[in-house]
C-alpha cells in the first residue's frame, strides 16, 4: 500500500470512529470495539513504519493521520502520549512550511486539539477568512465545522468547575 493510501485509510477510519453515532444510529459495543482496534492498528503501523513523506504535503498528511488516529482510538499501551508529542514536534516545522490550504487547516485543528495553543487557532481563522464563503467545497465546510467545534469545545472530555 502506498503512503498516500495508508494515510488516507487511517484518516477515513479515524474520522468514522470519531463520528460514530452522530447520525442518530445506535452504537453497538462490538462495532465500536472493532473500529477502535482497527484505528489503533492502522495508527501503530503507520507510526512504526517510520514513514515521513517526501513532500511537505505528504509529511503533513502523515502527521494528520497519526494525530487523528491517536485522538480517535482510546487504546493506549503506555506509548500514546510520547508518540503524540513526537508527531507534534514534527508538525511545528511542517506547519511553518505548509502553504495556507485545506490540509493546513486540518493539521492546525488536530494540533490545536492536543495543545490548545491560541496562535494555532488564529492561523486557522486566517485561512478560513481567506476563503470565499459562497464557493466553499463540502470538504472545506466540514473542516471549518471541525475547527469551530474544536475551538468551541476544547476540552470535550473534561468537566471544568466554575
Amino acid at each position: 500500500m502506498s503512503l498516500s493510501a495508508e494515510t488516507a485509510a487511517l484518516q477515513r477510519a479515524a474520522h468514522e470512529l470519531m463520528y460514530l453515532g452522530v447520525d442518530g444510529n445506535p452504537i453497538y459495543s462490538d462495532d465500536l470495539s472493532r473500529r477502535n482496534g482497527e484505528v489503533y492498528c492502522l495508527t501503530t503501523a503507520l507510526y512504526d513504519s517510520g514513514a515521513k513523506g517526501a513532500t511537505i504535503e505528504e509529511q503533513a498528511n502523515v502527521c494528520l493521520a497519526l494525530l487523528m488516529g491517536y485522538n480517535a482510538s482510546f487504546i493506549d499501551h503506555g506509548e500514546k502520549s510520547q508518540h503524540v508529542q513526537e508527531v507534534l514536534d514534527r508538525c511545528w516545522d511542517i506547519l511553518d512550511a505548509l502553504p495556507a490550504s485545506l490540509l493546513k487547516l486540518r493539521l492546525l485543528t488536530a494540533c490545536y486539539g492536543e495543545v490548545f495553543d491560541e496562535p494555532l487557532a488564529d492561523e486557522g481563522r486566517t485561512i478560513i477568512a481567506s476563503w470565499d464563503s459562497a464557493l466553499l467545497t463540502s470538504e472545506q465546510q466540514e473542516a471549518i465545522a471541525e475547527f469551530q467545534n474544536m475551538i468551541d469545545n476544547p476540552y470535550p472530555w473534561e468537566y471544568i468547575e466554575d
